[in-house]
């Protein structure tokens, strides 16, 4: 059977330089200035809100005992998820020669960094003393104490940093050779100058191919283990703890699927906006989409396995603190929690088993939405649900955020937003090289009969 084409409409690869550089080149649309403005409104009050915390301490939060972890781990533990799928995406489609992640790597290399930077936020002003978050460092403090690097929250520190390094190179060389496009194209001096500097003198030589694709390649293959030992890194800050409801050894495969399955979510949150924004459906065609979708199902079905297996755990344990701790979520003060996560992931995504709702726009925009507030709710559940509930019936007590809290998050938001509007104003959103490289003109066998009007003439001559 025929394959689905990446690029419809028969588009040249003059047509795709011209769409995608022209991007950046254009004067902003309206409708950017209007978005920018509004996000950023958020990522200032964000601002605001961790300097009031940092002068005033974190008693403005909600925190209390015995949830001395509630909004803001939560928020750091979502941040890292959304994460996962850029590197994904990028490294592990392209070792398995996935054709269709061309169109859709860039953008989500890009959320993986902004995603990360998000959530670096949170625990360094979940310490309290921000100045003091340098401890952490493998280097010794004041008496030659080193940190306990037997902690899972100083292993957090070398996941996360080694995987934002990673993903930054990996998204950078990727971008190198369609700045160079961009600068050849730019008509200002300042443009020309600013995307000749990103784009470290690169000609499209034969010798600089050659080695560029050996480096992605190689970083591919670094990336590759990154992506589940990320989150599962993550994962150990609960199992490897004895409280009720984290203490389990399904945690490391449940984080990894449930933050990829929150990826994909955001993936398509973003890229449908974009798509319509931009005019790109020739290059994101629904063949993406749907694809995506397929991996969304695949993810969210593991996580209601995943769901299943706590159950069946606690069940079939002799603790009778784990049995509550998991019927609590479901019938406790925060079972709108429990349903909300289990309704936005594990139901919402089986709508996908039907081809129409995969090929439907609003379809799809609501499920990714649901995902990404099911994930939200899944994160909150694990953390402060387990914990409100502490094993003295004396000790029990309810979490409620302040607005320090909601507003702190909400300027996460809108910096993550913020990041992303400004990455797709000033560069490519979609890998040009990479998509010029699955057209059929790209393939040195691809033979194209000549038009009928020239086949005519050459008769007649002849």
């Amino acid at each position: 059977m025929p394959r689905p084409a990446m690029v419809e409409n028969n588009r040249s690869m003059h047509w795709i330089t011209n769409l995608l550089a022209g991007i950046p080149e254009r004067k902003a649309p309206l409708w950017w200035w209007v978005a920018i403005a509004v996000t950023g409104s958020f990522a200032t009050f964000g601002v605001f809100c961790i300097i009031y915390l940092l002068w005033t301490g974190v008693g403005v939060w909600g925190n209390n005992l015995p949830m001395a972890w509630a909004w803001g781990i939560t928020n750091f533990v979502f941040w890292i998820g959304i994460g996962h799928a850029g590197t994904l995406i990028s490294a592990i489609l392209f070792l398995c020669r996935q054709k269709w992640r061309t169109a859709v790597n860039r953008s989500a290399e890009a959320m993986t960094l902004f995603a990360v930077m998000c959530a670096a936020i949170f625990p360094a002003i979940q310490v309290g003393r921000i100045w003091m978050i340098w401890f952490v460092a493998p280097v010794p403090v004041p008496n030659w104490i080193w940190p306990n690097f037997r902690s899972p929250l100083l292993w957090d520190v070398f996941a996360v940093s080694t995987y934002f390094t990673v993903s930054f190179f990996f998204w950078y060389l990727g971008l190198v050779p369609d700045v160079a496009t961009v600068r050849d194209r730019a008509r200002g001096r300042v443009a020309k100058f600013c995307y000749g500097l990103l784009a470290l003198g690169w000609r499209g030589g034969h010798r600089q191919w050659r080695h560029y694709e050996m480096s992605y390649l190689i970083l591919a293959g670094i990336s590759t283990p990154l992506v589940l030992s990320v989150h599962s890194t993550v994962s150990f800050d609960f199992a490897t703890s004895l409280i009720p409801g984290w203490h389990t050894t399904i945690f490391p495969p449940y984080f990894v699927a449930g933050a990829i399955f929150g990826g994909f979510a955001m993936v398509l949150t973003l890229l449908i906006s974009s798509r319509a924004l931009f005019k790109l459906h020739d290059v994101i065609t629904w063949n993406h989409i749907d694809v995506m979708c397929k991996i969304t199902l695949l993810t969210g079905s593991m996580v209601g396995y995943s769901y299943c297996m706590e159950f069946f755990v606690a069940y079939y344990g002799a603790d009778p603190f784990g049995r509550y701790i998991f019927l609590n979520r479901y019938f406790g003060p925060y079972w709108w929690v429990g349903y909300g996560m289990f309704i936005g992931n594990v139901l919402m995504p089986q709508l996908f088993w039907v081809r129409a709702f995969r090929r439907n726009v609003w379809t799809v925009y609501l499920v990714a939405m649901c995902a990404n507030a099911g994930m939200w709710f899944e994160r909150f559940a694990i953390i402060a649900v387990s914990l409100h509930r502490d094993f003295l019936p004396s000790s029990w007590q309810m979490y409620y955020p302040t607005w320090v809290d909601i507003f702190t998050f909400a300027g996460t938001i809108g910096l993550f937003l913020t990041l992303f509007l400004l990455f797709i104003r000033f560069l490519p959103t979609v890998a040009m090289s990479e998509v010029k490289s699955v057209l059929p003109e790209a393939d040195p066998h691809h033979y194209e009969p000549l038009p009928a009007k020239i086949v005519a003439m050459e008769e007649t001559q002849a």
